[in-house]
């Protein structure tokens, strides 16, 4: 009932409905006086035959004669009669069997699903909305960062011109408002002065549009912006843009990052305040075939192993777990401490062969100038020349040519990085790459999240998500926090100490055993324990958090099972 009044009110409200309403009524009253006098005349010419009726059969018969049922019960006799009821029926098919049903349908039920519509994708959000995400486009980035606001329950509402697409939005399950990108009404009505962040998403042009229109509504709303190109860096920013973000060569960067090559056996892949992750391969070291049951790195390094690869797999380290020629240490640290990791395995060198990058677009050359930031020689594979104009670093052809491969070096290089910008592509080349030389280290992009299994399957080690990159960047923006993905499904996150864990030892937590993730260091002020031994007590200082490494899974695992931060202050 409560729903039924609401949507009766929501219809009253509309002007061009109560218009129509009035049209409705007046209808309806011109078909009551044709009942009643026909039915009167019913009567008259009844008794001209002399019949005798009551009233309510005078209706009954105007009615059953009008609706075309004709029971036949009560007929007339004379001529005079009988033509009064083809009249009758006549006037009753053109009045209630077409002109009734098109009324009814063109001024209530279409406004009633007009009403429905807008109820699904309302073009102005309630009063008293705030704390919320605009988001300007449902491309792939946005709907990867649209699954972590969700996860972390978090409110926002995607901005969409087309009305259709806006229902189909909806329909999958998003928050949707309708309004044009560039319209300042479209802000207003979506309370952007009240939200927490708007993300533009779209191209440079419109991206540089949405900042500048936002900013004529409210002057300190955060805005972050994507910038597809780096010229546009500058104007996005002058328009506006409170951060300006360059995803292709974040990308480019990440997966160089990845890389394994020359001297280097153990590669930075992230920091997290003085604690740093790296990655370090086990193939061609005495380390293959021993576990870690002993503790005898950390005992010569200080480095904790919170994880291990094994072809894109990330896998929890157990005592009794052997290391395999495939297998890459995840890490983590002081810089201290891993400099110290790679005195003892710099004698196990990679050779000097150059890393072979396959596309030379934006994030092929991001990719490339990384590598060449830390000493690393390089090949870059791109049909187009026009794209790449490095002399001597690139070769001119198609990546699936074996010729073409064979010139970058492919049988002798450490590495490869696919970094074209169709998944389809992607997952090819690595195949192909796999097929050709199944030792080398592969490390794909993927565009779509969805591709990011398959890229595994295909023989990838490693897979960065364009996507989960991009949405990662934002929502450490909006928290205003350190979490740090080291590959896809696998973060770092910081958090207070949960007050169920406080004053218990790491190993009387069971935080590994319960939610698959692991304490890498605890901080307090600027006092930091790297990798803490399972007998450290959990402090209940306030002020004091937890640096966790585990998958996406784990972590919102950690959430559900110890709160999140805030919660019990709600409380």
């Amino acid at each position: 009932m409560k729903y039924l009044a609401s949507q009766a009110l929501g219809i009253a409200r509309s002007r061009d409905t109560r218009q129509n309403l009035r049209i409705l009524a007046r209808y309806l009253v011109i078909v009551a006086l044709m009942i009643v006098v026909y039915s009167v005349l019913f009567h008259v010419l009844m008794a001209m035959e002399g019949q005798s009726h009551s009233w309510l059969t005078g209706f009954y018969w105007t009615l059953t004669v009008m609706s075309t049922l004709g029971f036949g019960d009560i007929t007339f006799q004379s001529d005079l009669g009988r033509f009064f009821s083809v009249f009758v029926l006549l006037s009753g098919v053109v009045v209630l069997l077409i002109l009734l049903p098109f009324t009814f349908i063109e001024f209530f039920y279409a406004p009633w699903l007009e009403a429905q519509r807008q109820r699904r994708a309302p073009r102005t959000l309630p009063a008293g909305t705030h704390g919320h995400v605009l988001i300007t486009d449902d491309e792939p980035v946005a709907l990867a960062l649209i699954e972590r606001l969700r996860s972390h329950e978090r409110a926002y509402y995607l901005i969409e011109p087309d009305l259709t697409r806006a229902l189909e939005l909806h329909d999958l399950g998003y928050q949707v408002v309708v309004g044009q990108h560039d319209d300042l009404e479209t802000y207003r009505r979506a309370r952007a002065d009240e939200a927490a962040m708007i993300v533009a998403t779209g191209d440079d042009y419109m991206n540089t549009n949405v900042a500048f229109t936002v900013r004529e509504l409210d002057p300190y709303v955060p805005i972050v912006a994507f910038a597809r190109s780096t010229d546009s860096y500058d104007v996005l920013e002058l328009a506006g843009a409170s951060h300006v973000l360059k995803l292709t060569e974040m990308l480019g960067q990440s997966l160089a990052r990845r890389t394994v090559a020359g001297d280097i056996r153990a590669n930075i892949i992230g920091r997290f305040g003085q604690l740093v992750i790296a990655e370090a391969p086990v193939a061609g070291t005495p380390m293959v075939g021993k576990t870690l049951g002993d503790g005898w790195l950390r005992n010569a390094t200080g480095l904790t192993v919170v994880g291990l690869w094994r072809r894109g797999t990330f896998v929890v380290p157990r005592p009794d777990q052997p290391l395999e020629a495939s297998t890459v240490l995840v890490l983590a640290g002081t810089v201290a401490q891993l400099e110290k990791f790679g005195e003892l395995t710099a004698i196990y060198h990679l050779g000097e062969a150059p890393v072979v990058i396959l596309g030379g677009g934006r994030v092929g050359r991001a990719a490339a100038l990384a590598l060449a930031s830390r000493g690393i020689d390089y090949r870059i594979v791109e049909k187009d020349p026009s794209r790449v104009r490095i002399p001597g670093k690139t070769v001119v052809g198609s990546a699936a040519d074996r010729d073409v491969l064979n010139a970058a070096g492919i049988e002798s290089a450490p590495t490869a990085i696919v970094t074209t910008s169709d998944d389809a592509t992607n997952i090819y080349l690595t195949i192909y790459c796999r097929k050709l030389r199944p030792d080398m280290q592969i490390i794909s992009r993927s565009n779509l999240e969805r591709n990011v299994s398959t890229l595994h399957r295909a023989g990838a080690d490693f897979v960065m998500s364009y996507a989960s990159m991009g949405a990662n960047a934002v929502y450490n923006l909006l928290e205003r926090d350190d979490l740090l993905m080291i590959a896809e499904g696998l973060d770092v996150f910081r958090t207070p100490v949960p007050p169920a864990l406080m004053g218990k030892t790491l190993a009387e937590s069971g935080i590994r055993e319960t939610t698959s993730c692991s304490v890498v260091a605890i901080e307090h002020d600027d006092d930091v324990i790297v990798n803490p031994p399972p007998d450290t007590v959990l402090p209940a200082e306030e002020g004091t958090e937890l640096i966790l490494i585990g998958t996406t899974e784990g972590e919102r695992q950690f959430f559900k099972t110890y709160g999140k931060p805030g919660d019990n202050e709600a409380k």
